[in-house]
């Protein structure tokens, strides 16, 4: 993706040539038309694509920063019979320093290798990597919610499916080229004292400022904080008065969590003072027939900013724009992001790397990237724009619109999940349908 004035879009679809480009090449001389090649490959693609065998919902990429290892995606499946996969996938020209992928012609050879497959008998409901350790040499392990909260360990085996304690399919199928690794449960946590019945979770986040930490929400109106270490819940609070659906620590804080749910608000929680909440926002009532109602919009997501971390983002249920709220001026959001989706928002993520840069997705098959100090240009990236932008929000009572985002995608279906990698900035991942791409911005 580029950034432009004016929001700029992919005209071709993946893998699709540009007739105008096409018809310029023809036009240059060979020689020319050669080191064009050369440079291309030399920067790579823009666009590399993975087909899965059925539709993707959950996804993350690998938060180790070498190149490797950090252009790896663990992906979930949406199957509604008890059929359901978790898999790793990696960019075949990695794999192995790239000999298997330049060993044959590439034009043959997929963007992405699965090395690993795991049965579930559940759709997950979200997928994170560990947060990052600094230590290469550790096995990198996983997480997956749904019906309880899992720990997996990805290990390395040439001989893939061949040992009792792998989670593998168990189809009988003939394995792919490539399997190289094994998904390894590592445990399995549930907070019930009922072994017929737990409440599903609907999501979770993993601590980084201290990573035994992880914290789930649930149906059932509750929030519960898990030690990963010694497989023990911290504590169980009940968050909302109806349905929790996602929760996300602070970045750089131990102790802070924020969750949402069906009850149309944003609550704040600290584990030093689990007394009382902070109450952030809550959604005025629904209007039907010229009447309000006495539901709640539900908010379904909701991710703090890496970089200011006093920000977070959250949209309502059926909503076609997305809200930025800050923390220290509750009740009311800061901004929101209007116009750009033609369909519901289903996904948010903030840049890893610029404070005031989120990246959506939606129904109508979009992938905007926002700034939201500038709308409808680059605009500044540094933290203290963002505050500036606090500090006059705070005179004013209604949230600034940002209607123009400064990059877009149009893909060929609706945005199911979308993640901007930590390891690799200048790549987005998105899933519509069975599709998966990452983008590079």
């Amino acid at each position: 993706m580029e950034s432009n004035a004016s929001r700029r879009s992919y005209p071709y679809p993946y893998n699709a040539v540009n007739p105008a480009q096409q018809q310029q090449q023809q036009q240059q001389p060979q020689t020319q038309t050669q080191a064009h090649a050369s440079q291309r490959q030399q920067h790579g693609k823009e666009i590399y694509q993975y087909d899965a065998p059925w539709p993707v919902y959950s996804m993350d990429w690998s938060k180790n920063p070498a190149d490797q290892k950090g252009f790896r995606l663990a992906l979930g499946s949406l199957i509604e019979e008890s059929n359901n996969k978790f898999q790793i996938v990696a960019r075949t020209d990695m794999l192995d320093g790239g000999s298997m992928y330049h060993s044959s012609n590439q034009q043959n050879q997929p963007d992405f290798t699965v090395v690993t497959e795991a049965d579930m008998f559940y759709p997950i409901t979200k997928i994170l990597w560990e947060p990052w350790k600094g230590d290469s040499r550790r096995p990198d392990l996983l997480a997956t919610s749904g019906d309880i909260l899992r720990l997996w360990e990805l290990v390395d085996h040439p001989r893939y499916g061949s040992t009792s304690n792998s989670i593998n399919s168990s189809s009988g199928r003939t394995s792919p080229q490539y399997h190289m690794q094994q998904l390894v449960k590592k445990s399995e946590l549930a907070n019930t004292k009922q072994t017929d019945f737990c409440a599903p979770l609907t999501s979770f986040d993993w601590n980084e400022t201290d990573p035994s930490l992880v914290v789930t929400s649930s149906i059932d109106t509750t929030c519960t904080v898990w030690n990963v270490e010694t497989n023990q819940a911290k504590t169980q609070l009940i968050a909302h008065d109806s349905d929790v659906y996602d929760v996300a620590f602070m970045h750089g804080s131990p102790d802070i969590f924020a969750s949402v749910g069906a009850d149309g608000s944003v609550r704040l929680f600290d584990l030093r003072s689990l007394e009382h909440s902070t109450i952030l926002y809550e959604a005025p009532p629904q209007q039907q027939n010229g009447s309000q109602a006495n539901t709640s919009n539900p908010l379904l997501r909701l991710q703090f900013n890496r970089n200011n971390p006093n920000l977070i983002a959250t949209f309502h249920m059926e909503s076609t724009s997305v809200l930025i709220l800050d923390i220290r001026y509750p009740s009311s959001p800061m901004a929101e992001l209007v116009k750009g989706h033609q369909g519901c928002v289903n996904s948010v993520n903030w840049s890893p790397t610029h404070a005031t840069q989120i990246s959506t997705g939606g129904d109508d098959g979009q992938v905007l990237v926002w700034d939201i100090n500038h709308p409808g240009s680059a605009g500044s990236n540094d933290n203290h724009s963002s505050r500036q932008y606090s500090q006059r929000y705070s005179q004013h009572a209604s949230p600034r619109l940002v209607q123009d985002p400064i990059l877009a995608y149009s893909g060929v279906a609706a945005v199911n999940s979308l993640s901007w990698s930590r390891a690799v900035p200048e790549w987005i991942s998105v899933s519509f349908g069975t599709t998966v791409q990452a983008l590079r911005v």
